[in-house]
């Protein structure tokens, strides 16, 4: 691999003792940060090219922790439905038409929109994984990638077979950039009964579990009245939480839920705007982090969102609670920055590789150009980034030490040919629905 110089950026590291530095230089040597230094500092070190950064502003990649990448091809499809009507009578009869062919391409979708938008690491669950991973492995994006479960459908023996291949195929694939978890959809779609084989398969493999939790008023009250206990509870007594788990939404939460969640240091996935847009309800965000738990940000799949843009969950995030708590100064400007890299680093179980900058990190970066309207004047670039930038802002992106786009172009897609191709699926599955 080649060395980059990133000289004369601002850097927001994302780090608790670097902070922002001003005016510095990131060299990046085989994939890794090497070092993070003033100006000019680095004279015995010879880069194979030197990207200018004078003026602009450079961060950890982002990293959305939740999305069915694939579900870009519903993007504009069934809006403004609850949640379950919108699965059962929009979502999962499109997904079964769905091929191998069309999982690719909606995939390929949304690693170029991600890429575009300032994210370099995403955790999906959806079908048709291998199509996923080979789009993420062209793209040169980093995921986690689990196959979804459903344990009550005719699938669920054949997704633990599928499941066990994938992992055995791709995990730790990619130049290493891809890893594996097993993805039990729910519990209201996984049972006990269904978990434990789940869980058994982890074990065996070794892997983390990705899984929705307590997403909606209705998932709540009827496991409630199932099983005499909480989604969180009951995942809990099946034994979920003694391996790796990243859960999506977690907004249904009462106080003992809250302490399970933190005792046994889940990740939790926060889509605020998804479960704006699906009624969902609002997260306890404000009090997980009291607790200490790892929250990062997801967008959720662009079915229900309606985009990937992790700018505008992070402005979202902040403003939800704000309003919710009615308190200005719940999830300040840097807070909410963390839950996009440095927390949802941790929830998604790679904090030992990306989510800040500093040496010895693995060199997932990307640069905004801040010379615009919407970020002048600059009092404070942390609040800038939080409340002002978009993702058209984002100019170049690192990852795994690449340059995977420059001056907004992708260097590892094609442009022109995946949207294309898009929407030749999307129109073949929308006609099929008529």
């Amino acid at each position: 691999m080649s060395k980059i110089l990133i000289s004369g950026a601002d850097i927001l590291t994302m780090d608790g003792q670097l902070g922002l530095i001003h005016g510095a230089d990131i060299a990046v040597e085989n994939g890794y940060i090497k070092g993070v230094v003033p100006q000019g500092e680095l004279l015995d070190w010879v880069p194979d090219r030197v990207i200018s950064a004078e003026g602009k502003v450079v961060l950890p990649g982002l990293v959305n922790t939740h999305t069915h990448a694939a579900m870009t091809l519903l993007r504009s499809y069934a809006d403004d439905l609850p949640l379950m009507d919108w699965l059962n009578n929009k979502v999962w009869p499109f997904e079964a038409n769905l091929t191998g062919e069309d999982v690719y391409w909606g995939s390929q979708l949304a690693c170029l929109e991600m890429i575009k938008s300032g994210t370099t690491t995403f955790a999906d669950m959806y079908f048709f994984m291998p199509e996923v991973a080979k789009a993420v492995e062209q793209s040169g994006m980093r995921a986690v990638l689990s196959r979804g479960m459903i344990g009550i459908g005719p699938t669920a023996d054949l997704a633990l077979v599928e499941s066990k291949a994938f992992a055995q195929e791709w995990h730790q694939k990619g130049e290493g950039r891809i890893t594996v978890r097993l993805g039990p959809h729910a519990p209201y779609t996984c049972p006990p009964t269904y978990l434990e084989k789940v869980l058994a398969l982890a074990s065996e493999l070794k892997v983390g579990i990705h899984t929705h939790l307590a997403e909606t008023r209705y998932e709540f009250d009827t496991c409630v009245k199932d099983y005499g206990k909480t989604p969180t509870q009951l995942m809990h007594d099946v034994g979920l939480f003694e391996h790796p788990v990243l859960a999506a939404h977690c907004v249904h939460l009462t106080d003992a839920d809250m302490d399970i969640l933190a005792r046994k240091n889940v990740g939790v996935a926060h889509n605020p705007g998804s479960n704006m847009k699906l009624a969902s309800g609002v997260s306890p965000v404000t009090e997980l982090l009291k607790r200490g738990i790892a929250v990062g940000l997801g967008t959720d799949g662009a079915a229900s969102n309606n985009n990937l843009d992790m700018f505008e969950e992070i402005r979202l995030a902040s403003l939800l609670q704000k309003v919710h708590t009615e308190d200005p100064t719940v999830i300040p400007a840097l807070q909410a920055l963390e839950m996009a890299t440095v927390l949802g680093a941790r929830a998604v179980g790679l904090e030992e590789d990306i989510g800040v900058i500093k040496s010895g990190m693995k060199a997932d970066l990307i640069i905004l150009n801040t010379d615009a309207a919407h970020l002048t004047p600059k009092h404070d670039i942390v609040s800038l980034l939080a409340y002002a930038a978009n993702s058209t802002d984002v100019d170049t992106a690192i990852i795994n030490g690449k340059v995977v786009m420059e001056n907004r172009r992708v260097l590892t897609m094609d442009e022109e040919q995946i949207l294309w191709q898009a929407q030749k699926c999307a129109d073949r599955l929308a006609i099929m629905q008529k």
